[in-house]
């Protein structure tokens, strides 16, 4: 069997952290691995977001490591004491965490010869042949993979580098592309016509997101799919119907 009698591959992402969930920390990587997973035609069909809490990290990864093609985490490997997640990926699959020999030899040659046990904990990884380190170049503290579960950090300039080393590995498929009509028209004024639409064009995904313009309603009709010619067929329908409610769509540009 080839990668082209495959199903597309889809992906989720966790992420971990109390800090998230209180609002001190406002998440970037969401918006960044969704755009990147759209890029390489994999599916970014669900986002978690879990405390610093044990059995919630690993019920969270259990469910979805079975589901999708490809679990990302975000948060949670640094030195300190609430940096849980590798201990409950570790559970999660059943094995013994460990000091992984090449992340020890990386740290200690980014640190000098004298580095603590902080910061050593940031070598910790699962046991088992089948643990690969994920490159880090900004600290040399790695994530890993273990099976389909990718583990990295969840500062954000660390967490895409992280994620463009391990892009090679991943398969991928037909990459997803989207556009977008605006049009000064209540989203509720073209349900009806927005349903028919989706309904003839099945295979694009076609969004409605309402929002104020100068103290007007209007809305945008986002379009996502592989197929450019469907998108730009389904949209140009719904700048149809707008200019019939009397609206001046104005079309964006295919991303």
């Amino acid at each position: 069997m080839t990668d082209a009698d495959l199903p597309p591959p889809t992906a989720s992402l966790l992420i971990i952290g109390d800090e998230i969930l209180s609002g001190r920390t406002q998440d970037a990587n969401l918006k960044y691995l969704g755009e990147r997973c759209a890029a390489l035609g994999i599916h970014l069909a669900e986002c978690r977001v879990v405390p610093d809490v044990p059995d919630a990290i690993v019920e969270a990864l259990n469910a979805l490591r079975l589901r999708y093609t490809y679990v990302f985490t975000t948060g949670g490997i640094g030195p300190t004491h609430d940096d849980i997640t590798t201990a409950c990926v570790a559970r999660a699959f059943g094995r013994n965490v460990i000091r992984h020999p090449v992340a020890v030899e990386k740290l200690v040659a980014y640190y000098g010869h004298m580095p603590n046990e902080a910061r050593l904990k940031m070598a910790e990884t699962p046991d088992g042949p089948d643990v690969s380190l994920i490159e880090n170049r900004a600290t040399a503290a790695p994530g890993f993979r273990i099976e389909n579960v990718y583990v990295m950090a969840g500062i954000p300039s660390i967490a895409r580098a992280m994620f463009e080393a391990v892009v090679p590995s991943l398969r991928g498929g037909d990459p997803v592309y989207s556009n977008h009509v605006d049009g000064e028209v209540r989203e509720g004024d073209i349900a009806a016509e927005l349903t028919d639409i989706q309904n003839r064009y099945a295979h694009v995904s076609i969004g409605s997101y309402p929002f104020m313009r100068e103290g007007s309603p209007c809305v945008s009709i986002v379009a996502r799919a592989t197929d450019k010619i469907a998108i730009a067929r389904a949209l140009e329908e719904v700048a149809g119907v707008m200019r019939a409610k009397g609206a001046s769509p104005v079309l964006g540009t295919l991303l």
